[in-house]
This record gives structure tokens, sequence and C-alpha cells, in this order.
């Protein structure tokens, strides 16, 4: 297995993010302009200072790669597909909203890949560390596009509807775009700090999401990683996510704790022999474990 051509990839990704991002200043600002023209002098201040706000907030998640910025960059670009979805329904030019669409869409895109996250959370690893971002669960990943897509809109319509006075209507969005942002944030990150980590004494799996504590294996308890095979008994510790899993089998069991929920408050315990996780490149996880000279079969 060759992991030359993802090493490339990554960082080719992340300058495609960070110069299309550029681009949405150079050449999107008409679009808002337009999309507020004949408005009060404070609805376009409030959208001049709200975009470039954003703006600014994106392009340093960008130029710092870390787990942290990954999860800004993630949450706060896609709403510039907000504010051009919003320009276009407030009647912007069509080239107008071309040249902020086009290229909001291609750093969205940049900033969704795998490959952008690798290069992120590896930015924050530790010591000689390689970590893999795990898939997000089905459910949870569900549920978070939802909640963003009604926050973001309480995020772009909450300040305009207050400069234009909409003082109760405004009032009200705004504080669910607050409430939002205090709540939510936390639960969006805890998706961003979901990895499958190999280090010189064997493999961790630490996944706040799924998982109560880390689960660590040393070399000496792993028997095989692969991909998972059909129909397969191995503990699901994806989520369950979609898409193609690696099954990691034990030499003897090992402990593990699930995480908390509402019903089982202090977790639930698990003794594991083989079990399932989801890296969003299993390919390049395999390659990199057999580097490393852990049982890849």
């Amino acid at each position: 297995m060759s992991e030359r051509p993802p090493r490339r990839i990554a960082p080719l990704v992340v300058w495609i993010a960070r110069l299309s991002w550029v681009l949405v200043a150079l050449a999107g600002g008409a679009a808002i302009d337009a999309a507020v023209e004949g408005c009060s002098s404070a609805v376009r201040w409030t959208a001049a200072i709200g975009g470039w706000t954003i703006w600014a907030l994106v392009a340093l998640a960008l130029a710092i790669p870390s787990v942290r910025t990954l999860t800004v960059a993630r949450v706060a670009a896609p709403l510039a597909l907000v504010a051009t979805a919003a320009a276009a329904l407030a009647g912007a030019p069509t080239i107008d909203l071309l040249l902020l669409g086009l290229p909001t869409f291609v750093s969205v895109a940049a900033v969704l890949t795998p490959e952008l996250a690798i290069a992120f959370v590896q930015a924050s690893a530790y010591g000689d560390e390689e970590r893999f971002p795990l898939r997000a669960p089905a459910a949870a990943g569900a549920a978070a596009l939802l909640a963003w897509a009604l926050w973001a809109i309480a995020v772009v319509a909450g300040p305009l509807l207050l400069a234009a006075q909409q003082w109760i209507v405004g009032g009200a969005v705004t504080l669910v775009a607050i409430a939002g942002t205090t709540f939510l944030t936390p639960r969006w990150h805890r998706l961003s700090r979901r990895w499958l980590v190999l280090v010189p004494a064997g493999l961790v799996v630490h996944d706040p999401v799924v998982l109560a504590d880390t689960l660590m294996l040393r070399r000496d308890q792993l028997t095989s990683i692969g991909l998972a095979r059909e129909g397969t008994a191995a503990t699901d510790l994806t989520g369950p996510a979609s898409g193609y899993a690696l099954e990691v089998t034990t030499s003897s069991p090992v402990n593990a704790v699930y995480a908390f929920t509402p019903a089982e408050p202090n977790g639930r315990a698990v003794q594991l022999r083989e079990f399932l996780v989801s890296p969003t490149r299993p390919g390049r996880a395999l390659a990199r474990a057999e580097a490393r000279r852990l049982p890849v079969r």
C-alpha cells in the first residue's frame, strides 16, 4: 500500500481552501452590497461587518491548522453559502452571485474533505503519532447538519432583522443564534475530536461521541487489523457510520466503556475481542499501520 498520494493531496486541498476563501473576499463582496442596496445604513453596516467577521474568522482558522480551527472552519465557512442564498433572494445580479457562490462552494467543499481534516488533526498531534479522523455516525451527523442549518439561518437573519428595527422577531432569532452558538459548538467540536491514532506503543481509539474513555491497545494485544469482513460479529464502535470500516482483533478481551447517555448516565462497560472503527480514509490508515509493523492482514 502506498501512502504518498494522500500525503501530497492533503496540503493541496488545504491550499485550495485557503486561496478560494481569499477569492470570496476579493470577488464576492459585490453580491452582498447589491443585496442590501436601498436598505437603511444600519442594515448595510450590519451586513458588511457580519460578512467581514465571518470571512476573517475562517481565514484565521484556515491559516492555523489544528483540531479547534477545523471545527471553526467547518462551522463558519458554509455560512457564506447561506449569505449567497440570501443575496439571491434579495435580487443580487447573477454575475455577482456567481463571483460569490463559486469560490465559496470550492472553499467549503475543500473544508469538508477528509484530506483537510487529516491535515488539521495531524497538526495537533503529539510526538510520533498519526491521527486518522473517524467518519461521523449517521444519526449524529444528520442531527448536527439539521441543527447547523437552523443555527445558520438564525445567525444570518437575526442581526439583520435587528438592524431593520424588527425588534421582537429579530431579538428572538438572535437569541436562537446565541443559544445555538453556546450549546451546539461543543457538540460539533466533539465530531472533530474522533480519531484512530497510531502510536509507537500500538493503537488508540479516541472517540468522545461513542466511548466514555479512550481505548488504548498495546502492540502485543493486537492480532490483526484489516477491512471488516462481511457479516462480521465484531462490536460496532463506528456510531454506527456508513462506508467501509476497519476490524481490529485482539489476543485477549479488552475493556471499553460506551459514552454516557440519559438512559445510562454511568456509561456501559463491555469486553471486546473484535471491534469496528471507521476512519474516513481506511486505506491510508492500513498503509500507515503496515508501515509501523502492526499486524495488518
